[in-house]
């Protein structure tokens, strides 16, 4: 049976048809090639990343060692969720209620903040720049949806810890333990893991070998949301 049309339809004139037609497969393409980037880092680990292609720390080489989840330990997960994502286990890439406020500060001159999952802040260091543009956030927010479905929670977790900054030229927690003391990431400490923690907004300005007191403050904060994550036994969400 064929589907009736309403009284005085037309179909759209020609131009804007194969406009249509064309903006249809460039956002087919867009999501094939998206799928494309990440799919893969379900089982391999990134060879490099974004920012640390345009790092000009002057360290030669970058400090990065790849961890496996299962050497990683538990105080530096606990730590990061408890630093920049309490939420984690319950969004699907996007914390909308953070988002929606920082468009609003935005829109009242306040400039526009973070507002970024764990998820947003892998896909911007996997793939985009730190520029606070609104379409660098827009690309960020659609690769987090890409990465949320393409990836399960515990390994965008083990990515996301691997590959995060911890100070100049020192990527990962494998690094950054063995840097600043000189023991595997599994053997950290909660004090030495939420110090790592709390210099995530900034890790070139905050540093972990010479903490300020506003970095000290924020380990103890950081601490403090541990435990009760500890107790909850927040981990088991990710298995």
């Amino acid at each position: 049976m064929r589907a009736t049309r309403p009284e005085g339809w037309q179909p759209p004139p020609k131009p804007q048809r194969r406009y249509l037609r064309w903006l249809i497969v460039a956002i087919m393409a867009s999501i094939v090639v998206s799928i494309a980037l990440v799919l893969p880092l379900r089982w391999f680990a990134p060879g490099t990343t974004a920012f640390m292609l345009r790092d000009d720390s002057g360290r030669d080489p970058l400090l990065h060692v790849w961890t496996p989840w299962e050497e990683i330990g538990s105080a530096m997960p606990l730590a990061v969720v408890a630093a920049e994502d309490q939420r984690f286990a319950d969004h699907f890439g996007l914390d909308v209620d953070s988002i929606q406020q920082s468009l609003d500060e935005a829109e009242r001159g306040e400039g526009l903040r973070g507002a970024s999952t764990i998820t947003q802040q892998l896909a911007k260091n996997l793939y985009l720049t730190p520029s606070r543009s609104f379409i660098r956030k827009a690309l960020e927010a659609y690769l987090a949806v890409v990465i949320e479905t393409c990836l399960p929670k515990r390994r965008i977790l083990e990515l996301y810890l691997n590959i995060i900054e911890l100070g100049p030229g020192i990527y990962g927690v494998g690094a950054a333990s063995q840097h600043f003391f000189a023991k595997s990431a599994s053997e950290l400490s909660d004090a030495e893991a939420a110090l790592l923690a709390a210099v995530l907004p900034n890790p070139i300005r905050l540093k972990v070998d010479a903490p300020s007191d506003y970095v000290r403050e924020r380990q103890q904060w950081v601490l403090g949301q541990m435990r009760r994550l500890r107790n909850e036994a927040w981990l088991t969400r990710l298995e």
